[in-house]
């Protein structure tokens, strides 16, 4: 564990630190639905949840989680969001005091359970959460349909939705994010 790197809530002048290391480490490609912008993190830090945490190493922001207590339509789960660690500082137990330090907020905002989602080719985040505490507890696959009238080309090439959309859609009730409707 670093002790130098400081773990503090996360507050506007580290708006553009947190936005350039989210476009450093996430690819939104792997879930078309996900998108990485200013108005995904200012819908975090304009929430009163105490769940987003910066991790400072002097003033350089090296880490960060963005949590809220709006997880689709439970108002009793928080929902760990976003978490990334500058690729220079991981190994070093940051992105736990971060899940930490959300968590705790969370449960302090009245979570319930806290839910998160992991990419199935993301081993690390997989282990931070399993250490963390959360269980796998659904798998959902994303199926996508091709307009027949339009020619097929063969690639990986991911379809993005614009910035904002993930949430909009979880609002009202027209997407369905990871872990809805399975049992505990």
């Amino acid at each position: 564990m670093d002790s130098a790197v400081a773990i503090v809530p996360m507050g506007l002048g580290h708006l553009r630190q947190v936005l350039d290391l989210g476009h450093e480490v996430f690819d939104t490609t792997v879930k078309p639905y996900t998108s990485w912008s200013l108005t995904s993190v200012a819908e975090h830090l304009d929430s009163a949840d105490n769940a987003c945490w910066v991790a400072l190493d002097s003033d350089r922001v090296v880490g960060f989680v963005l949590g809220s207590m709006e997880f689709e339509l439970r108002d009793d789960w928080g929902y760990l969001e976003w978490i990334a660690v500058a690729p220079d500082m991981q190994g070093h137990g940051i992105a736990r005091r971060l899940v930490d330090a959300c968590s705790a907020g969370l449960f302090a905002a009245g979570a319930r359970r806290i839910v998160t989602d992991v990419e199935e080719r993301n081993a690390a985040s997989a282990t931070l959460m399993t250490r963390s505490g959360f269980t796998a507890a659904a798998t959902v696959t994303l199926f996508v349909r091709p307009n027949p009238e339009e020619p097929q080309e063969v690639t990986d090439e991911r379809v993005p939705i614009a910035p904002g959309t993930k949430r909009s859609l979880i609002r009202r009730g027209r997407l369905a994010g990871e872990g809805r409707g399975a049992t505990r």
